[in-house]
């Protein structure tokens, strides 16, 4: 059985959503014959290249909110990611564009580490605040997963793997997908948003019973 995600790397609720589908294919029966696949989204393909912005203001312009609103909706999302484990630093992060780090995760994914890669860029973000749209960190992230840094940087400095990464857009708006997490179970039932972990544990049930 195939899944699919789509996710953005800069996505709060992506990582969450990767926890919980861990969890319920950690007690899945069939968990062995499960193939992820890992697929590019961006929330905002509009951000533009080469800006960096603090992720507050970011918000607060996309949300014509207020600075205290969007600390306060940051702050629900950190106690969500928090009972998943996840130590969200909202206060230090950089919203960048994300196509490039994109790229570099179908680089991971031809070398067999896709879910290494969003899982480290996930964390990169999130947790630790770095910068995602500076060669040199990706370059060093890839390095942590297994990745030659010199194949990395040769595929951040140039455009290797753009078809792949607008592909993957555009068959996520063919399949209805209006944003991520997006999980989508050998085409046949999908997930939308980081759902609890009962709705992914029966979608795992069903797509398995009617594969069989």
């Amino acid at each position: 059985m195939q899944i699919e995600v789509w996710s953005d790397i800069v996505c709060p609720w992506c990582y969450i959503g990767k926890r919980r589908l861990e969890k319920a294919l950690a007690s899945f029966e069939h968990a062995d014959e499960v193939e992820l696949l890992w697929r590019s989204f961006q929330l905002d393909p509009a951000f533009p290249q080469g800006v960096r912005e603090p992720v507050y203001d970011s918000l607060a312009k996309k949300m014509n909110a207020t600075p205290d609103q969007v600390r306060q909706m940051t702050e629900q999302v950190e106690q969500v990611a928090a009972r998943e484990g996840l130590h969200y630093e909202f206060e230090n992060a950089v919203m960048v564009n994300t196509f490039d780090a994109h790229r570099l995760t179908h680089l991971a994914k031809e070398k067999g580490l896709g879910d290494q890669a969003h899982e480290r860029l996930m964390r990169a973000q999130l947790v630790q605040a770095r910068v995602l749209d500076d060669v040199d960190t990706l370059v060093e992230l890839a390095g942590e997963i297994g990745l030659d840094t010199e194949e990395a940087r040769t595929v951040l400095t140039g455009d290797a793997y753009t078809a792949e990464v607008h592909s993957d857009i555009r068959t996520a708006q063919q399949l209805g997908a209006t944003g991520v997490p997006f999980f989508v179970m050998d085409r046949a039932f999908g997930v939308s948003g980081a759902q609890p972990l009962e709705v992914f544990t029966a979608a795992l049930e069903k797509a398995y019973a009617q594969k069989a």
